[in-house]
């Protein structure tokens, strides 16, 4: 489950596009808040300005005729109108900028960012139910744009001959933001820069809408969550019932707000809604990359539209069937998370040694090199002490600051163990706050809370983080509900005892399903066939032994079911899917597979990482 901010605003060419993920989100305001039936609809004037006539522009005007994604190029302003605006459609044309010179454009001045949005059925199902969903979507062109004197100019001109559709997973990952930061790497990875990346929020993420946020500002759920997510080895059995009270609390608010917009969110209709994003771009089969919870997306939409199932990379592999069970979500990832801190975070600081990871220093009680055995029982008791008592901080963006176990090992220890590339500056924390200077740890975990910036750039969306619960708890909306919370107390025993690292936040992921059948009715979709269907073309999965939320063993199960409809690269590396620990073997088999189709004739093929963790950062002999 990849957790990451929900905000992402397009970026200008004068603004570098590989600004960090927090500057970015930083530009964001509040708007206000105001309903259309049951559903919160962002409102905000939209500025307008003299157009200069068609003919003194280079590319011409956008949106073009008869382009379904109503696309502009991306300036600071290009967000999707408000689902209560009459006129969508002039609201949006008025956004456009004539000035090349503020579109964002790719690194090399070529490719560029073009910003757009689809009107989809809010249910599919009901012909009569009028209501839509407006799905934020964002893509990097890589043949940039043509010239208005372009005889062949049309609304679809210089886009590539395929698409590579990307999604983050989540349940709630924003592709328009994943697209911000990953289209080039993507199209250079997968294709050699030959074909275009499409990113999209799906319903309820992000800039779509109706947006799934049930807090009206971000600040009143994190205040929130800081009394719901504390971990069951430091809070009294009492927690769970006020936990439980509070995610009643949450879903009756989300109901109130949004009305039955929870029943619209599953992931087959998401895959519905990815197979009409298909159709706007014209393309037979979907060309795609989905990682974590976008495998979900993509497991089922190949069985619901075997036909349309193109070339398709499958990384960080869930296996969707365990979602119909109730906490299968979460009792599933657990494997690989405590064996990536022991063998990977701690044991690969060893291999390093001091001048690699500062933890690999001994403490003033130790003689000699630090061994693993050591630095486990170390941290071990570092971890222990903050059980008893949390360290307190002063940070200069929040002030008094309390470093908690809770805390600690959530949001900052188990999202290391999905980014390898941050191993050095958490070892460094560690190494610092074992040593009495919780500073750092206080700053990381401030970094880690939505952006509270008192003069925001640009206007708001308060995070669809509720979106998160919704996909979840309506994928096993019929799985049995037990009564009362002696399972559910059990459930949390067991999966907080397999995994210190990940068991309690996985648990804390299914728990609100408790309360999804008291306040919404059935989805109005669900997936419920198996995974086994002919696929036109096979999917190519990947799943690593260390990757802490996706286990091998789901990519295996998958591939045991799918059958010769799939092949599975073991991606010998860390982190979470293979972006974040990359192996030219990987790549070149999936390049290969974007490219020309073609798969290895086995099953199972096993690739290496290029790299050690730790040693990114060392040159010449070290």
């Amino acid at each position: 489950m990849e957790k990451i901010k929900h905000v992402s605003t397009p970026q200008p060419r004068t603004w570098s596009w590989r600004r960090s993920i927090v500057s970015i989100a930083t530009a964001a305001g509040i708007v206000g808040l105001v309903g259309l039936g049951k559903f919160p609809i962002l409102t905000g004037g939209w500025v307008s300005r003299d157009e200069p006539q068609v003919q003194d522009l280079p590319y011409g005007s956008f949106p073009q005729e008869n382009d379904p994604f109503h696309f502009l190029p991306c300036t600071d302003t290009s967000r999707p109108p408000p689902l209560d605006d009459p006129t969508p459609g002039q609201s949006w044309a008025a956004l456009f900028d004539p000035n090349p010179d503020h579109w964002s454009w790719g690194s090399t001045g070529q490719g560029i960012y073009l910003c757009g949005y689809l009107d989809l059925p809010l249910n599919y199902h009901n012909t009569s139910d009028h209501r839509i969903v407006r799905i934020a979507v964002t893509k990097f062109q890589v043949a940039g744009l043509a010239y208005r004197n372009d005889s062949s100019m049309s609304p679809m001109s210089h886009k590539s001959e395929r698409t590579i559709i990307i999604n983050p997973g989540g349940p709630g990952g924003s592709g328009t933001f994943f697209l911000w930061d990953a289209a080039e790497e993507t199209t250079n990875r997968l294709s050699d820069g030959q074909l275009d990346v499409l990113g999209w929020d799906p319903r309820g993420v992000n800039f779509s809408l109706p947006a799934a946020a049930c807090f009206p500002q971000d600040k009143l759920r994190d205040r929130w969550s800081l009394l719901a997510n504390h971990y069951r080895e430091e809070a009294p059995k009492a927690q769970l019932e006020a936990t439980d009270a509070m995610n009643n609390a949450t879903v009756f608010a989300c109901q109130q707000r949004l009305g039955d917009f929870g029943r619209f969110v599953s992931t087959a209709s998401v895959a519905r809604d990815l197979d009409e994003i298909r159709k706007a771009l014209r393309e037979e089969v979907v060309t795609g990359y989905l990682v974590s919870y976008g495998t979900g997306i993509g497991q089922t939409y190949v069985n619901m539209f075997p036909n349309r199932a193109g070339r398709l990379i499958l990384d960080g592999t869930e296996y969707v069937k365990d979602h119909r069970l109730l906490g299968g979500f979460g009792w599933t990832a657990l494997d690989n998370a405590t064996d990536a801190w022991r063998d990977g975070f701690l044991g690969e600081c060893i291999i390093a040694g001091p001048k690699g990871c500062a933890l690999a220093n001994p403490v003033p009680s130790q003689d000699g090199p630090v061994t693993l055995a050591q630095l486990e029982a170390r941290m071990t008791q570092l971890l222990e002490s903050l059980k008893v008592r949390p360290r307190s901080a002063y940070t200069e963006s929040g002030g008094p600051s309390l470093v908690t176990y809770s805390a600690l090992v959530e949001r900052v220890l188990y999202r290391a163990m999905y980014r390898p590339m941050d191993w050095p500056e958490t070892a460094q924390m560690l190494y610092e706050l074992e040593a009495g200077n919780a500073t750092l740890a206080a700053n990381s975990l401030d970094l880690s809370w939505s952006d509270h910036s008192e003069k925001p750039l640009y206007p708001y969306v308060p995070s669809s983080s509720e979106l998160d619960f919704f996909v979840i708890c309506s994928d096993s909306y019929d799985a049995p509900l037990p009564d009362g919370l002696d399972w559910w107390d059990q459930l949390w025993e067991t999966m907080s005892d397999r995994s210190w690292m990940a068991g309690n936040s996985r648990f804390f992921a299914v728990f609100p399903c408790r309360y999804y059948n008291t306040y919404w009715d059935r989805p109005s979709e669900v997936y419920r066939g198996n995974l086994n269907h002919t696929l036109k073309t096979p999917a190519l999965l990947i799943a690593s032994p260390y990757d802490p939320a996706t286990p091998l063993r789901n990519g295996r199960r998958l591939l045991a079911e799918m059958g010769q409809n799939a092949r599975l690269i073991v991606h010998h590396a860390y982190g979470h899917s293979s972006r974040r620990d990359r192996s030219d073997c990987t790549d070149r088999i999936a390049k290969a597979y974007i490219l020309h189709g073609t798969l290895p004739e086995e099953q199972e093929i096993q690739c290496y990482a290029n790299h050690k963790p730790y040693a990114r950062g060392l040159i010449g002999d070290e």
